[in-house]
């Protein structure tokens, strides 16, 4: 060190570590500390420089440190109960971690917080997009996976500057929201299981399991120098943004990676374990997230991580959104018991940094609390709406009984929102990272995961899926067709639905996991995106990426009210008779603008073929086609400029086939 470091009080507010001018300000708040000492490291030196005693004020340690080095890593030595802890705990408010920018190059995990005091950034003037959410087409998508394969031709591949490398496809197939799998930092070697055909290890390649809430991956950024990780994350945020892309991160507030009392210390066990975790009367951890421990969110120290975390992520990294895994949890007290109106999801709702920031629930818990439409009042929350995946995939595959609710779900399921006043409260989606992909959708009728090494017991038992005859893979060609058709069924029903869109990475080509339905632990091409199977499969990407245009140009596919009936009027097998009593498999409507019908959307889910009268168009103008799912490309999907007019008032739909219309 050029300097000796001088040291002052310090103030215990913010928590972590935070940047002046003079010097830099550590504070941490312990439960029950009787000394607390903060060790400091060289960014490649595992022995402490330096170790200094700190300063408190209530359960808050801190000191003020000038003539520090530029980049420094810390961590904290904590005594409480006579006795100094072995392990140095890690700052849950840290920027960066000391990890490595290499893929599973770490046996063992001792994450350190880090900090560079000279990281400037040129944001070029960007801003959250604040886009209207009925104007949204969102894309899961997992930062590694996106280009992680050969096949991307990626310079930085599997990394947030992979990400931007691709825009131009991104933006080519008409997606305006990114919706991140996990990019908080996460130990990708945590799981110790082996894939028992080939015995490699296998990782936690999901990454739903925080470490630290406040730190981007390091081994999605090209380097671990310094805070690059953070300097490419804003890189990709900006750059989305410049391109009219939104940002939202699917984050997981319900548990982190310390595990329950056999799982690692890393810094909230260490801190406040009653405080940061719901701890039962012999001091057993509670399992409401399935993965160990549950976050106590609405404990007051639980509740203000929470909430910092949320508007760093907005103020200091412009995010526009954010996903909350198993958002139930956050609605339960600090016992566990469900309570109506919790206080971080108020917080939340209710914080002015936060206001204008999209918030989607996931809207139910791995102990069954379900609140799907009653997560909170009004538009302020959007949901994945897990009975719109299921009555979509039921009546599509010509399961009975389902003709009104696939209708509702068209319609933005005013049943599960209508007391909420808007479809954007549903985030529409039919496939997403847990469960099939939309191609193993169509090709199996039960899960395949033995390759994760659990016995084939882990995954979703009930997929409503159906292999159309076949399971698995098949060269029968009457079979391969039905699939495709199958295929296009499903995204024709999403881009048409109200409400807001979601589509799986990889589904726009047909992506197969070869039926694993859990795919969390597979970190190869199960889960990469394959850049070349787009060349084999053009068909698929046109279909997928026309009809994301379509309906972004036809305003009455994306409203921000319910449809009245002067909005929409719903058919059967002859104009203006629905016939809702007769379960045909057959579900028909026209979409009307100003007393005309400008939209005939039809999905026959029969076995058979089906003669179909369609309404008359406007007076004056014609039907032409748009859509025609039994068709092969190019003609499953009708440019406008084609104009290849409908011939007469009746077509016959053939099985498991859906047709749109506009008229002209």
């Amino acid at each position: 060190m050029e300097k000796e470091l001088s040291a002052q009080i310090g103030k215990p507010y913010p928590l972590g570590v935070n940047h002046q001018k003079e010097g830099c300000n550590f504070a941490i708040a312990v439960k029950n500390a009787e000394k607390l000492t903060l060790c400091l490291f060289d960014e490649k030196d595992s022995n402490p420089f330096q170790e200094i005693e700190m300063n408190t004020t209530g359960d808050v340690w801190h000191i003020f440190l000038q003539n520090l080095p530029n980049c420094f890593v810390y961590a904290y030595r904590i005594s409480q109960h006579g006795k100094t802890l072995e392990d140095l705990t890690l700052d849950p408010y840290a920027k960066s971690l000391n990890t490595p920018s290499e893929w599973g190059s770490l046996e063992s995990y001792h994450p350190y917080g880090k900090s560079s005091l000279d990281t400037p950034f040129d944001w070029q003037g960007d801003q959250c997009l604040d886009l209207p959410k009925k104007d949204l087409v969102i894309y899961e998508m997992h930062v590694r996976g996106f280009t992680r394969d050969e096949s991307s031709g990626a310079y930085h591949p599997g990394t947030f500057l992979g990400v931007v490398e691709k825009i131009p496809y991104l933006k080519k197939l008409g997606i305006n929201a990114v919706e991140l799998m996990p990019i908080h930092e996460f130990n990708e070697n945590e799981c110790h299981t082996l894939n028992p055909e080939t015995k490699q290890k296998l990782h936690n390649y999901f990454g739903y399991s925080t470490v630290n809430f406040f730190s981007p991956m390091n081994r999605y950024a090209s380097t671990s120098l310094g805070n690059q990780s953070i300097v490419e994350f804003k890189t990709m945020v900006r750059e989305l943004h410049k391109n009219g892309i939104e940002v939202i991160l699917d984050v997981v507030y319900n548990h982190t990676a310390e595990g329950n009392q056999q799982g690692p210390h890393y810094s909230f066990k260490e801190l406040n374990l009653n405080g940061y975790y719901m701890i039962d009367p012999q001091g057993n951890f509670l399992n409401f997230s399935g993965c160990g421990n549950t976050f106590n969110c609405n404990h007051p120290w639980s509740l203000e991580h929470i909430l910092q975390s949320l508007r760093y992520w907005v103020t200091e990294m412009h995010v526009d959104g954010f996903r909350l895994d198993l958002a139930s949890i956050l609605t339960r007290d600090q016992n566990g018991a469900p309570h109506p109106r919790s206080s971080v999801v108020e917080a939340i709702s209710q914080d002015p940094i936060l206001s204008k920031t999209k918030m989607i629930a996931e809207a139910w818990d791995a102990a069954g609390l379900y609140q799907v439409g009653g997560f909170y009042p009004g538009d302020r929350w959007s949901e994945w709406n897990g009975r719109y995946r299921d009555n979509i995939r039921k009546f599509i595959k010509g399961t009975p009984g389902f003709k009104s609710p696939f209708a509702t779900a068209l319609c933005g399921s005013q049943d599960v929102y209508g007391w909420r006043g808007t479809p954007t409260c549903s985030i529409n989606f039919v496939t997403a990272h847990d469960g099939f992909s939309l191609a193993d959708l169509v090709c199996y009728n039960d899960k395949h995961n033995e390759i994760n090494g659990e016995n084939n017991r882990d995954g979703f038992d009930h997929n409503d899926s159906w292999n159309c005859g076949i399971e698995g893979h098949s060269s029968n060609k009457k079979i391969i067709l039905l699939r495709e058709r199958q295929i296009r069924n499903f995204h024709l029903a999403l881009m048409v639905s109200q409400g807001i869109p979601m589509l799986l990475m990889g589904d726009e080509y047909a992506h197969t996991r070869h039926g694993n339905n859990n795919t969390w632990c597979q970190d190869n091409q199960l889960n990469w995106f394959l850049w070349d199977r787009l060349e084999v499969r053009p068909g698929f990407h046109r279909y997928f990426s026309s009809l994301i245009d379509f309906r972004k140009n036809n305003t009455r596919l994306w409203k921000d009210h319910f449809l009245t009936d002067k909005e929409i009027a719903w058919h059967g097998l002859t104009p203006f008779n629905p016939d809702w009593g007769n379960d045909n498999h057959f579900v028909a409507f026209t979409l009307i603008e100003d007393k005309l019908s400008i939209l005939y959307i039809a999905f026959n889910a029969l076995n058979n073929s089906q003669t179909v009268k369609i309404p008359p168009p406007p007076e004056g103008k014609h039907w032409i086609w748009i859509v025609n799912t039994f068709n092969n490309p190019p003609d499953d999907f009708y440019e406008e400029n084609q104009r290849k007019f409908v011939i007469g008032d009746t077509i016959r739909m053939h099985s498991y086939s859906a047709i749109m219309l506009k008229a002209i």
